[in-house]
């Protein structure tokens, strides 16, 4: 079916089933369906569609988005990058001066200061404030959480391994991918849960995911959320 809305126009599948409400899902290729109790009419369908347009329309933004992948970057005013779970612009400022190019978020901005203004310089400013921020946050998650466990990490690393967000070796050292940064605190918070709980279980075995859930009943949303949004957690 489609229908239109607000100015946008929508296709979407109906099913029907023995169930007590309708309820929308959005497939990770954008395609909308709609479940709904046997006999329902057409009218109360869209009504509810109706109510949820708002949230498709964005989600279905974030779809198509997500399927074209990650956009090459411009290194310039107002170019938007994702830290702790939200996009923000940045702002250049170039001094002589300093010794070291920086980052600082202030203003709801990512302030870049370099020496020099090229694209390379930029973009490494970047990453250094990404790992910076990653390892203050790790160790914060790290602390909070040490309550669960009798063993203690020997080190907390951060590292450049695009392949995985987090490991946990047999001496229980953690290295954590610096990209974290870009994703929200309870995001983070689980990448360290996860990998704190390898120091007492080293495969993903029953008694691992228990362990995981005894501590983050939630942990199937942030995982979630890596899965949706990791394409776009670059520089």
């Amino acid at each position: 079916m489609i229908h239109t809305h607000s100015g946008k126009t929508i296709r979407f599948e109906i099913k029907y089933k023995n169930r007590a409400s309708i309820g929308i899902t959005i497939d990770s290729y954008g395609n909308v369906e709609v479940q709904a109790p046997k006999g329902t009419p057409d009218e109360k369908v869209l009504q509810l569609l109706e109510g949820k347009w708002e949230l498709i329309q964005q989600k279905l933004t974030e779809m198509k988005d997500r399927l074209q992948g990650p956009q090459e970057k411009v290194y310039d005013h107002g170019e938007s990058f994702l830290y702790l779970g939200n996009t923000f612009p940045i702002q250049i400022f170039q001094d002589s001066k300093i010794t070291q190019d920086y980052v600082v978020f202030e203003g709801e901005k990512l302030h870049i200061y370099v020496k020099q203004s090229d694209d390379d310089k930029i973009k490494q400013a970047l990453k250094r404030f990404y790992y910076q921020q990653c390892k203050a946050l790790v160790e914060k998650s790290v602390s909070f959480y040490q309550g669960n466990f009798k063993t203690k990490p020997r080190s907390i690393r951060i590292s450049d391994n695009n392949k995985t967000w987090g490991t946990c070796d047999s001496k229980q050292q953690l290295t954590f991918n610096w990209r974290l940064a870009m994703a929200p605190h309870e995001v983070i918070a689980y990448v360290v849960v996860h990998e704190m709980c390898h120091m007492v279980h080293m495969n993903h075995d029953r008694s691992f995911w228990r362990l995981v859930g005894k501590i983050m009943p939630d942990y199937k949303e942030k995982e979630n959320w890596l899965a949706l949004s990791n394409w776009k957690m670059t520089v």
